[in-house]
C-alpha cells in the first residue's frame, strides 16, 4: 500500500458509542487516521456499525467516549455547524435526498440554506451538472430519471456545497451493473482530481478494490485496515465480514493453484488472457 504523504483530515482516538447515555457500546475502541486525498473503503457484515461510524464522524449519534478531529478541528457540540460543512453524504436510495419539483432546484436547495448569492449558485449548478452529466435533466423531475441518472444528481447536490470529504454509503448498492460502472468512474475522476477524501461504505468488491486502503468492522471494531488486494485474499476475514470473493479473486485463486502466473490484483480480463496463454503454451 503506498503511503499518503497528505496530512490527516480525520482522526478517531478511541472512539466508543451508544445508542444512549450509560448503554452498551455499539462502537468500541476505534482508532484510525485517514490522509486528506484518501479514498477509503469501509466494510463489513450487516450490523457491523459501519453506517452509524460515518453518522458519528457527521456528529448525527453521541459518543460515549475518545476524540474525532476533522481537518483540524475537534468534534464538539460547538463545531458541530463547521464539521457538517466538511462532510457530505450520498446514500442507497437517491429518493430520500430529493426535496425540489426539479433537478435543478435540488442541487441549489443546500446552497439556497447556506444563503450564497444568485450568481454563486447559478455558477455552481452549472459546474457539477457539467461535471456529472445531467445538464439535459435539469428541468426534469427526479421521478423521471432512472436510478443511475437519479444517483448523479444526489451527487451533484452534494458536490454543489463542496465538501473536504464525501461519505458514499452503499451509494451504488440500489443500481444495475452499467449504472454503478457509471457512478464508479464518476468518483474514480473525482479521486484523480485530489480536492476529495472519499469513503465509501461497501460491500462490493469492485468498489473495495478501486479505493487506496480498506477499513473493516466487526462487532463495532476495527478488524483489519490494510491495501484491499491483500486483505480480499484472507479467506478467515472474509467469512469474518461475510464478504464472498468476486468471481476474478476466486478465478485468480484457481489458477495459481494449477501454477499459472498472474498479476496481484488482476481483472478479469488480465486473468483470462493468462487463462489463453496458458492453455495455447500448453498444446504447443
Amino acid at each position: 500500500m503506498n503511503v499518503n504523504p497528505n496530512p490527516p483530515i480525520i482522526e478517531l482516538e478511541r472512539v466508543c458509542c451508544a445508542h444512549e447515555p450509560g448503554g452498551p457500546d455499539f462502537l468500541r475502541d476505534l482508532s484510525f487516521t485517514v490522509r486528506s486525498g484518501e479514498w477509503i473503503s469501509l466494510v463489513g457484515a450487516n450490523g457491523s456499525g459501519k453506517s452509524s461510524l460515518v453518522k458519528r464522524l457527521n456528529g448525527l449519534l453521541p459518543a460515549s467516549s475518545g476524540r474525532i478531529v476533522i481537518d483540524g478541528i475537534e468534534l464538539t457540540a460547538r463545531t458541530l455547524g463547521d464539521i457538517r460543512e466538511r462532510i457530505g453524504m450520498v446514500f442507497a436510495n437517491p429518493d430520500n435526498q430529493f426535496v425540489g419539483l426539479n433537478v435543478a432546484d435540488d442541487i441549489v436547495f443546500g446552497l439556497e440554506n447556506r444563503c450564497l448569492d444568485r450568481a454563486e449558485m447559478a455558477a455552481r449548478l452549472e459546474r457539477y451538472a457539467a461535471m456529472l452529466g445531467i445538464e439535459a435533466f435539469l428541468n426534469r423531475h427526479p421521478a423521471e430519471l432512472s436510478g443511475g441518472q437519479k444517483q448523479r444528481v444526489a451527487l451533484a447536490a452534494v458536490l454543489a456545497l463542496e465538501p473536504k470529504i464525501l461519505v458514499l454509503d452503499e451509494a451504488t448498492s440500489m443500481l444495475d451493473e452499467q449504472a454503478k460502472g457509471e457512478i464508479l468512474a464518476v468518483i474514480r475522476q473525482m479521486r484523480t482530481t485530489g480536492r476529495y477524501t472519499l469513503i465509501s461504505v461497501t460491500h462490493d468488491n469492485d468498489e473495495i478494490l478501486a479505493t487506496d486502503r480498506m477499513l473493516a468492522l466487526a462487532d463495532g471494531q476495527l478488524a483489519a485496515d490494510g491495501a484491499p488486494g491483500e486483505l480480499l485474499r484472507d479467506t478467515a476475514l472474509l467469512t469474518r465480514l461475510r464478504l464472498r470473493p468476486s468471481f476474478a479473486m476466486e478465478l485468480a485463486a484457481e489458477l495459481d493453484r494449477l501454477g499459472i502466473a498472474v498479476p496481484r490484483q488482476a481483472g478479469e480480463s488480465e486473468l483470462m488472457e493468462a487463462l489463453t496463454k496458458w492453455h495455447c503454451d500448453s498444446n504447443k
